[in-house]
């Protein structure tokens, strides 16, 4: 039950015109094409696997692309198989890389931008696309709008995290426009017992520990059990914003017979914060302390380095989740072509956000105005998805295919308050006490009550046209049964809606081997989204349809001096329609029509250069724009880019192992470029360049590292809050020591 807040159409062939980043990206293709035999490998795709030397074991080795990776598709296709950008941030380069959280491990996607919004912690922007448009998978499952389900928690208990970038509505339902990312958990096995345990302190008063072990119960059952926790002061060194957060996860593998398997899991998380931090406001040029180059607006505000770490939030605001997530999978193999697959899945999570929201700056005042929230999730959730695949001959050629059903259910209760509060000063405010929910500042109290029911059929299908052509195509069909009610506390009213939608997702694909290592691809693919999450839907757009983008995208994936070096490279254009906009005969009725696209070029390079040197680099560009987009008064905003879109990315990592000692440098430094908070594109957030450095030292069974980020210490905005005029400052540097061990 529910807590009460008393209580607490674009034309077809604009897909395929001829832009900069494909133009680029066949230069790039031909000159791969025309590389020397040399770069071949010499071994076969068992060997790749499974041949590691010293070194590799260390932590150096560069990832396979021939092990399956679920999140591209549900045949089991590799990296080289699967049509598509596909990224694989394994468990040790989360820890390389030192992603203490789930911002930070999305940070480590190529071309990514994550903001830690309270409201929507660790939000992340792709190709153009963020919010809900972004699907985050929890091992394959899509608990719900990734604004909603994903918390900024440890990362202790990841076995990897998978980026599959692009339209993905043909495997994970509507939401995947930009695309998805699966976060995928330790699993248990029978091979050797194993404990693992990780101790790390930090600035401003972090602390962090890890415990891990697989057991082995017999030559058939293993158990896992993780358990993880993070406790900081501030990770922004923001005042009054003290974070806590703690995992606990166990699973069971059975394997009776080489047949059958079992996997039973079940994972808790919770995270707190007082004090939330919701960016920092702007202020009128003449009235700042210390101006910034932070912000560049069309209205004479900046970023006031003098209150970069001030907090103006009450006493008593905060923010917090409790979920449990558990999961029964079974695979049978029916005989040596046919599978049959159940993944079932159950989630609860409790969310509270009690905080102020927003703090606009008064410029008749001198003071900010402040907002009050009181708003509370009860979430409940079931999947239920089977499926029957099968992998043999057909026509004399190898066929993949796979067909399944999912349903899922969703209950949602959500009690909602908002009002003001007192106005506080920019310098050394008295922030106060919240005010209460029985508190007369509240003028909307309103209980949101939704229950979604989702039912789903899919097939894909993978099909050798010739030993090195593999063309790859998918369907999904959806009927979404929404119902949603919202009750005026104040005013005693009610209303209700009913939609229903009916997305049909599809994708194409090809893959063609040019060598053994350099595979060429393709694919059109499509996707669908609401035009605001299903779970928090608004009576005014419960009478418009879910949005559709298409989608074609091109790439490279090649790999070379015996493997040393792996190379991948991809160009795509997404084009979305529907989006909410205004009728140009009377802009005060919003209506569907709109457009906004997205086109760019990603590259990225890991080099093992020598024996002890190792170089990661990855570069994005990308132009995302409205097409068509009239805004309340019949203001035009064709030509702007959305809020929170950045307009590239570099990266260039590089570790240096000493061959007679022990010991591992590194440094890394990353550009973002710069995005906007606004649609009307009058502020503007500058880019920034951070570097981060590292050493460690290995013994036998441990490991003790030394990071420091942000060495410069740069002032630098990373995302913008819910008013345009808020924006998430990057932390200060900080230095942070971790031990680890194995046995």
């Amino acid at each position: 039950m529910f807590r009460s807040a008393i209580t607490r159409p674009a034309p077809a062939d604009t897909l395929f015109r001829t832009t900069p980043a494909i133009s680029l990206l066949a230069s790039l293709i031909a000159a791969t094409v025309a590389a020397p035999a040399s770069a071949q490998s010499s071994t076969d795709a068992t060997q790749r696997a499974t041949t590691l030397d010293t070194l590799q074991v260390q932590g150096q080795r560069l990832r396979t692309r021939d092990a399956p990776q679920e999140t591209g598709s549900r045949l089991g296709l590799s990296q080289r198989e699967t049509p598509a950008s596909l990224q694989v941030i394994d468990r040790e380069a989360i820890a390389r890389k030192g992603a203490r959280t789930t911002r930070e491990v999305f940070q480590l996607a190529d071309g990514a931008m994550v903001g830690n919004v309270p409201g929507n912690p660790a939000v992340v922007t792709l190709r153009g696309f963020s919010g809900n448009t972004i699907s985050v998978l929890h091992d394959g499952v899509r608990i719900g709008a990734s604004t909603f389900v994903t918390r900024d928690v440890d990362t202790w208990g990841l076995e990897r995290v998978e980026v599959l970038r692009g339209p993905a509505s043909v495997l994970y339902g509507e939401g995947a426009m930009g695309g998805a990312i699966n976060l995928v958990s330790r699993r248990p096995d029978t091979d050797a017992q194993v404990i693992d345990a990780m101790f790390g302190v930090g600035s401003f008063d972090t602390r962090r520990a890890g415990f891990g072990i697989n057991q082995p119960l017999s030559d058939t059952l293993a158990l896992r059990f993780d358990a993880s926790g993070l406790r900081s002061d501030s990770l922004y060194d923001i005042a009054h914003n003290r974070v806590e957060m703690s995992t606990l996860s166990t699973s069971l593998a059975w394997t009776p017979h080489d047949a059958l398997s079992m996997l039973l899991s079940w994972q808790h998380a919770e995270d707190d914060s007082t004090g939330t931090y919701q960016g920092s406001p702007m202020v009128a040029i003449e009235d700042a302390i210390a101006p910034s180059r932070v912000v560049r607006s069309a209205n004479g505000l900046v970023i006031d380095a003098a209150t970069r770490h001030v907090n103006y939030n009450p006493i008593g605001a905060y923010t917090g989740a409790r979920s449990d997530l558990l999961r029964w999978n079974v695979a049978i193999d029916l005989s040596p072509e046919w599978q049959l697959r159940n993944d079932l899945a159950w989630y609860r999570a409790d969310r509270d956000f009690v905080y102020s929201d927003d703090w606009l700056y008064d410029r008749g005042t001198g003071l900010y105005a402040r907002g009050a929230q009181r708003v509370f999730h009860d979430h409940r959730f079931w999947n239920e998805r089977m499926a029957l695949s099968h992998d043999g001959p057909f026509a004399g050629r190898r066929n993949r295919f796979t067909a399944g059903v999912e349903l899922n259910g969703t209950d949602f209760v959500n009690p909602r308050q908002s009002g003001s509060t007192t106005p506080v000063t920019p310098v050394d405010p008295d922030v106060g006490v919240f005010p209460g929910a029985d508190s007369p500042v509240y003028t909307s109290d309103q209980l949101f009550r939704t229950d979604l029911r989702t039912r789903a059929v899919f097939v894909e299908n993978a099909f050798n046209l010739t030993p090195r052509w593999l063309l790859v195509g998918g369907l999904r069909y959806e009927r979404i049964d929404l119902e949603r009610s919202i009750d005026n506390r104040i005013t005693g009213a009610t209303t209700a809606f009913s939609p229903r939608y009916s997305p049909l997702s599809w994708r194409v694909g090809s893959v063609f081997d040019l060598r053994d290592d350099v595979q060429l691809y393709g694919q059109f693919s499509t996707a669908a989204s609401p035009v605001s999450s299903l779970l928090t839907i608004q009576t005014a757009s419960g009478i418009f349809d879910l949005t559709d983008a298409t989608s074609a995208e091109i790439g490279i994936k090649a790999d070379a001096w015996n493997e040393r070096l792996s190379l991948t490279a991809a160009a795509y254009r997404i084009e979305r329609d529907d989006i909410l906009t205004r009728d140009p005969a009377n802009p005060s009725i919003s209506v569907q029509g709109g457009r906004q696209s997205s086109q760019g070029l990603e590259l990225s390079a890991d080099l093992q250069a020598t024996r002890g040197l190792r170089l990661d680099a990855s570069a994005t560009w990308g132009r995302a724009r409205f097409d068509e987009l009239i805004e309340a008064g019949g203001v035009d905003r064709r030509g702007n880019r959305p809020s929170n879109v950045h307009n590239g990315t570099a990266t260039l990592a590089g570790t240096y192992r000493f061959a007679r000692v022990p010991v591992s440098i590194g440094a890394s430094g990353q550009h973002v470029g710069g995005f906007y908070t606004d649609t009307a594109n009058t502020i503007h957030v500058r880019g920034r360049t951070t570097f981060d450095a590292w050493a460690s030292y290995d013994w036998r069974r441990a490991s003790l590292a030394l990071r420091v980020r942000n060495v410069g210490d740069a002032l630098y905005g990373e995302y913008s809050g819910y008013p345009a005029t808020h924006v998430y400052l990057g932390a200060p540097r900080s230095v942070e020591m971790t031990l680890r061990t194995r046995f």
